[in-house]
């Protein structure tokens, strides 16, 4: 309120009500009581999204856990690689891998029956590698005995793949004799189950396995790989020396169910072990985790055409370039490296992948302890699991 000259009392809105709109500048307004009267609809609006105060919960809702229990009415078979002395080998030991009646992992139901292996991989000939890989095996790579010797007794290797990739035509053509005489060599050195892998050359591959597979007598080696367009004289080896047989496509599981349609007609089942291949960390490696799981679901559904155990060749992990690319901003490839080949491995074992073939001794090294960590995870009863939503937790926990 004001006062005029003549004492007569004046209000605010008597002076400003001809105007909507009022702009003060460098005023200053000393009020002894200020009253806001707001017009009925501002009212019903303010009282429409005004919201009540909110409650402090004093306890949780009440609630049970409940495993997420599956029924699965197949199991996936068990398959043995290498053999004993007693078996007709010359092995120390041999490799059973399969054999599942749940989901990978599924602690609530079941332990896996035969825990994953790792084979490290091994060539006939020295070949490219990424400088953090080869600085462990650089005075070995003329010589594959001692390189798979190296693998097992410093690494850790479960098993051998002996690459025989020096057979390809376009690299030096070996012979199947002289790639067999590898394998003797190698079989010599180390005690292991071996594998043996071919090198990609349809025209080379078969007859390269077949003699390998004969030199493999009594040995129960995996024969690696059968495809879409050469698994006959593949199969046919197997069948005749009992060998296992790889079977590989690419992110396929139509294509896959039919190699294996067609390898049943050469082998028993305990010969097959199926390889929907890896794709790497940052390369697709969500399609191999969800095509393996996929087949792994499938074996305990019933379905016999994807009732095997599965490997993967996680050494692919080492063509995606990050993983050996000089690039400092992405930290030092001697620990990036490896990552990516664990990382890789990691995310297959959960899909359920029995059979890694690998390379860099940490990444080996990492996946083991990590298999040997699950292990000891034993299964709980449902009803001897803490109810998480009712359990009390002691005070300073």
């Amino acid at each position: 309120m004001t006062k005029d000259k003549d004492e007569k009392s004046t209000s605010l809105d008597d002076l400003f009500g001809e105007f909507t709109e009022l702009t003060l500048e460098n005023v200053t307004i000393e009020l002894d009581e200020l009253k806001v009267v707001l017009r009925p609809m501002v009212q019903q609006l303010a009282r429409a999204t005004a919201q009540p105060a909110l409650s402090i919960p004093t306890s949780l809702i009440s609630a049970s856990l409940k495993p997420p229990l599956g029924e699965y009415s197949s199991s996936i078979r068990e398959i043995t690689i290498g053999a004993t002395k007693k078996e007709g080998g010359s092995r120390s030991s041999t490799v059973t891998i399969g054999g599942h009646t749940a989901p990978a992992w599924d602690l609530f139901q079941s332990p896996p029956k035969n825990l994953p292996v790792i084979a490290a991989d091994v060539f006939d000939m020295p070949i490219s590698l990424a400088k953090v890989v080869k600085m462990h095996y650089k005075e070995v790579m003329e010589d594959p005995a001692e390189w798979a010797r190296l693998c097992v007794d410093k690494f850790g290797a479960d098993l051998i793949t002996l690459h025989l990739i020096s057979t390809d035509r376009l690299i030096s053509d070996t012979s199947p004799a002289d790639a067999a005489k590898t394998v003797e060599d190698v079989l010599q050195a180390v005690k292991v189950p071996v594998l043996i892998g071919s090198a990609g050359d349809p025209v080379k591959d078969g007859p390269v396995l077949a003699k390998a597979a004969e030199v493999c007598e009594g040995e129960r080696t995996l024969l690696c790989s059968a495809t879409i367009d050469v698994y006959e004289p593949i199969a046919e080896a197997a069948k005749k020396h009992d060998h296992v047989v790889l079977s590989w496509t690419s992110l396929d599981i139509n294509q896959q169910k039919e190699l294996n349609r067609r390898l049943i007609d050469w082998v028993s089942p305990d010969q097959i072990i199926i390889d929907p291949t890896t794709a790497a960390l940052g390369y697709g490696l969500e399609y191999a985790f969800t095509m393996m799981q996929r087949m792994r679901l499938a074996g305990l559904l019933n379905d016999d055409e994807l009732q095997y155990p599965i490997s993967s060749g996680t050494t692919n992990a080492w063509a995606a370039r990050e993983a050996w690319l000089k690039a400092p901003e992405l930290g030092p490839r001697e620990l990036r490296g490896p990552i990516w080949e664990s990382v890789t491995a990691l995310a297959l074992l959960l899909a359920g992948n029995d059979l890694f073939m690998m390379m860099h001794p940490a990444a080996m090294k990492t996946v083991h302890d990590l298999i040997d960590w699950l292990k000891e995870q034993r299964p709980v009863k449902s009803e001897d699991y803490p109810d998480w939503t009712t359990i009390s937790i002691p005070e300073g926990v």
